[in-house]
């Protein structure tokens, strides 16, 4: 079994960690304290919008782009759907183009096997 960091903890962390560079960050939707899947939504000043989503593979996160907040809202619709205990997560950034999922790390124990 991977070892995890409990998702509350993971996601309170990492909105206090955006909060320190002076961004704006939220949650969604709270889902499991312990073991919920995590969407974090992007959206930047010029109406753009991504959604990242924990890899299946638990390496690191995959970039959904969107047209507009209206897919946004029926994607993130569709999976609290699908997974009642997920959480939602939503950052500022100046550009959705921005890779910041290489800055977010993971849940996943790295050192585990």
């Amino acid at each position: 079994m991977e070892a995890r960091v409990k998702t509350g903890f993971w996601a309170r962390a990492l909105l206090r960690r955006i909060a320190a560079t002076g961004r704006s960050a939220m949650v969604l939707h709270r889902g499991d304290e312990d073991a919920g899947a995590v969407l974090i939504t992007l959206m930047d000043r010029k109406g753009g919008f991504a959604i990242l989503r924990e890899s299946s593979a638990n390496q690191g996160w995959e970039r959904v782009t969107l047209a507009d907040a209206a897919a946004s809202d029926t994607y993130i619709a569709r999976q609290r759907n699908y997974d009642p205990d997920l959480w939602v997560l939503e950052l500022e950034t100046d550009s959705v183009e921005e890779p910041v999922e290489k800055t977010l790390g993971t849940r996943r124990d790295q050192g585990a096997a």
